[in-house]
């Protein structure tokens, strides 16, 4: 094996570890240890792991860190650089208010985004979210989707 394919394959590791081990932590209800574990991951904008912290323990009201405030901006990146689970909780956060202003044209166009995309479900969260908004709302939250490009950093 060429050696740089053995030090990318070895640099890999300890973030794929990491990953591993927040997940475990997350299935085993041991909220702190899957921060401590995702933490990293996330600071180095991995959107699984900013997924797994924005949805799970920082967005979960029976987690022990919940804190809406953390979880929006991580969802928030996770979606605007393309990673579809994020995007309807993100919506709901919209929907809601919970850490981002409230915005029903924001919540619509990110299910509007995850539709097109056909994220499982988003086909039924998009005929919700268009009944705050109308009808031209959701034109125009629906141009706003379709004219939307993720960012690539």
């Amino acid at each position: 094996m060429p050696a740089a394919v053995v030090t990318l394959a070895f640099m890999a590791q300890p973030a794929f570890a990491g990953f591993e081990e927040g997940l475990k932590a997350l299935q085993g209800g041991d909220m702190a240890v899957a921060e401590k574990e995702l933490q990293p991951l996330a600071k180095e904008r991995d959107p699984r792991a900013q997924f797994l912290l924005g949805f799970y323990i920082y967005g979960s009201a029976e987690s022990k860190l919940f804190d809406v405030n953390k979880a929006a901006p991580l969802l928030l990146d996770a979606a605007e650089r393309g990673y579809l689970p994020a995007m309807l909780p993100l919506a709901g956060a919209y929907a809601e208010g919970n850490g981002v202003p409230k915005s029903a044209s924001e919540a619509y166009k990110w299910v509007a985004i995850a539709e097109r995309w056909n994220v499982p479900n988003a086909n039924f969260a998009l005929e919700q979210a268009a009944r705050d908004l109308s009808p031209d709302e959701a034109t125009k939250a629906k141009a706003a989707a379709l004219a939307y490009t993720f960012k690539s950093k």
